[in-house]
């Protein structure tokens, strides 16, 4: 405001008090008064609203801050989030690729079990020729060849390593007539449930789900203690749970846990299980016992 406008303001107070300037000088001087603590209230208001600016200003860097760590904190979580869906996936990769190493695994041992096999039987050849010389058949006629000889199939272990290369090898067709055979000529020794179960996996490949089941239940019914049983009832689980038979695919991936707990394929089942969000508290072993002939 006008310092002039200010000085009649403060004299028309005066008058309207019923109070006479006794002089100009005093008048002046009450003049210099009112202006000097306009003055000081001016400057005290500057002050304030400086103040105030002052932390309006340091509220709002806060409230920026404060912002720009919540949007950080975001970032945060969604990075989270993706490194645990990637590490949930490398798991389910992993825990893929050790099924194919212990099934790698698996297969290697058949295939020295059967070298053993070859072995042993050259050993058995050489002891039955040295017990041919000592005692000769009567009529000295030779002594009747063995089952393979007399329906024309190669040795077990040759038959055998035949269909597990070519199986290996993805010739499903060739793979399925060996193992085959091999079921019709040798289908007690030890290596027959393994023949039976690899045919149930032939037909795994090739889409014939029902079929592999069965395969598979030949397996568990007729070798239940074979080392094949237990990737048998896996793949059967597996198979069941293809064709759209949750409830029998979920309680034969159950029963395998309860059956064989610290297996590598009750820990496939576990990771089935857990991906269609089963609860994994596996029951007692259901299944009846294998049927005898």
């Amino acid at each position: 405001m006008n310092k002039n406008l200010f000085a009649l303001f403060a004299l028309l107070l005066l008058v309207a008090g019923g109070v006479r300037p006794a002089t100009a000088a005093d008048t002046k001087s009450q003049l210099i008064q009112i202006q000097t603590q306009l003055q000081l209230l001016q400057d005290n208001m500057a002050r304030m609203q400086q103040s105030m600016d002052e932390r309006m200003g340091a509220m709002k860097d806060l409230m920026t801050q404060q912002t720009d760590n919540v949007n950080k904190m975001g970032v945060a979580v969604q990075n989270l989030q993706k490194t645990l869906g990637a590490q949930t996936t490398d798991a389910a990769t992993k825990v893929d690729q050790i099924s194919g190493q212990v099934q790698a695994l698996h297969d290697a041992v058949d295939e020295l079990k059967a070298r053993l096999a070859k072995v042993s039987k050259q050993l058995d050849d050489i002891q039955s020729g040295q017990q041919n010389i000592n005692n000769p058949a009567p009529g000295g006629q030779p002594a009747s060849p063995g089952a393979g000889a007399a329906s024309g199939a190669p040795p077990p272990d040759a038959l055998y390593n035949d269909a597990l290369r070519d199986f290996n090898a993805g010739k499903n067709d060739l793979a399925s007539q060996e193992f085959t055979q091999y079921l019709q000529v040798y289908g007690n020794t030890d290596l027959a449930g393994n023949a039976q179960f690899y045919l149930g996996e032939i037909q795994y490949r090739q889409g014939n789900l029902q079929g592999a089941v069965l395969s598979y239940n030949k397996v568990l019914d007729q070798y239940p203690g074979g080392n094949k049983a237990a990737a048998a009832q896996l793949k059967k689980g597996f198979a069941l749970l293809d064709l759209g038979q949750r409830s029998q695919g979920v309680q034969e991936l159950q029963s395998l846990i309860a059956r064989y707990p610290k297996s590598p394929e009750a820990m496939q089942a576990r990771d089935r299980l857990s991906k269609l969000g089963v609860a994994q508290a596996a029951p007692r072993p259901s299944r009846p016992s294998p049927r005898h002939p």
